[in-house]
């Protein structure tokens, strides 16, 4: 399994970390430039903590309105292959809880390893504009393989019976709602991830806050697959991106599965993508290519289907 993991670096990821080691060393080969070290480690614990509290507070709000509405939570998930589960006497606001409890304690430990460089690693306020546009660049280049490297180590993360129970299993065993996600990881598997995986734990703590707040934010959105409850996702999202069937009971597709090229999509959406890599935008295309995965299957219907009935709830 680590050995899999290990082939699936890409050269993105070291290129990063090249450049926090370049910037120690130069840092600790001027001494006399006045670099500010400390006021950036307390600034990027700031972004930290800022970063946390604001996505838990968005997390709370959806907890909230799934506990108001946990009658509907039910009953739609009674419809879906979770009604295995999910059952008349069945705690739901247990399970509702346990998918919240699920998404801090995966975010806490996600963001251990930027905690880490925060504290263990310096960084310099005069290469600041400098490091920030490296960085930028450095993120580009990886968004254009990102869903190759996720569709390898997340095939791993079904397929290896260790990382599925130790990293992977634990973000299906809760609810399929936005309440469970972190950047799609199980507890420790976010950890492994952005220590031997995503680039982004090594950026300036400026640049990881902005991504790591955008990214997961946009996560918890993208997992919110139970309609009628707070974030709602326009119907329009819902029929290009199909992560949700891979919540729903089926294995693949285990890439990001967007499809930009559907006939429902707007222009509107076209030109907020317009800057996103094709690699992103057309997603789906690795799993038709590697799997056969078909866009038009019965699973992804039911989920629109409950969309249409409960969306308005």
């Amino acid at each position: 399994m680590f050995v899999y993991k290990l082939q699936n670096f890409k050269p993105v990821y070291f290129v990063a970390l090249g450049m926090l080691l370049l910037e120690n060393l130069l840092i600790a080969t001027t001494p006399n430039l006045p670099h500010h070290t400390e006021a950036l480690r307390k600034t990027g614990l700031y972004l930290f903590y800022g970063h946390f509290l604001s996505i838990t507070v968005y997390r709370t709000a959806i907890l909230i309105d799934h506990l108001r509405k946990k009658q509907l939570v039910r009953e739609v998930l009674m419809q879906t292959a979770w009604q295995r589960i999910i059952k008349e006497n069945t705690n739901i606001s247990l399970e509702i809880f346990h998918a919240y409890v699920t998404g801090i304690l995966t975010h806490i430990i996600l963001i251990a390893p930027w905690y880490i460089i925060i504290t263990h690693v310096r960084f310099s306020l005069i290469f600041l504009p400098v490091t920030l546009a490296i960085n930028i660049a450095i993120h580009v280049k990886w968004l254009r393989v990102l869903n190759e490297w996720f569709y390898r180590d997340h095939w791993l993360g079904h397929n290896s019976e260790l990382d599925f129970i130790f990293l992977h299993g634990p973000h299906h065993d809760a609810i399929p709602s936005g309440l469970i996600a972190v950047a799609e990881n199980g507890f420790l598997e976010g950890f492994l991830r952005h220590t031997i995986g995503y680039p982004s734990t090594f950026y300036n703590p400026v640049t990881a806050f902005m991504i790591y707040t955008v990214e997961i934010k946009k996560d918890i959105d993208v997992h919110h697959n139970i309609p009628g409850i707070f974030p709602r996702m326009a119907r329009e999202m819902m029929e290009i991106a199909q992560h949700s069937t891979h919540h729903y009971g089926s294995l693949e597709p285990y890439g990001f599965a967007i499809n930009l090229e559907h006939p429902s999509v707007s222009e509107d959406i076209r030109r907020s993508y317009r800057s996103t890599p094709d690699s992103l935008k057309y997603s789906i295309r690795l799993d038709q290519a590697l799997t056969g995965f078909k866009w038009d299957n019965p699973t992804f219907r039911r989920i629109l289907s409950l969309y249409d009935k409960y969306h308005n709830s």
